[in-house]
């Protein structure tokens, strides 16, 4: 039982540090979102430069993958914030 008591008291002690990093890491899921999303957009132009005729398949695509990056980079933050706000 002491072991458990010990443990704790470590998680009581880092927990300003949790708040902390949780609060980096949705700065951090932010901002890799971010670039994601610049990066299917550019990819995307540039598949369309390269075969007009394709472009609304190309640009359905796009969309699709921009809609996962965003979604994992939402359920990070969420999560992240849970961490600050839930005490």
């Amino acid at each position: 039982m002491t072991g458990l008591n010990v443990l704790l008291q470590a998680a009581m002690d880092l927990a300003p540090l949790a708040y902390g990093l949780a609060a980096i890491g949705a700065g951090v899921a932010a901002i890799g979102a971010g670039v994601g999303i610049g990066n299917i957009g550019r990819s995307a132009m540039d598949a369309i430069a390269r075969q007009p005729e394709a472009s609304g398949d190309v640009r359905s695509n796009m969309i699709v993958a921009a809609a996962l990056v965003e979604g994992a980079s939402l359920f990070a933050i969420v999560t992240c914030l849970l961490i600050v706000f839930m005490k």
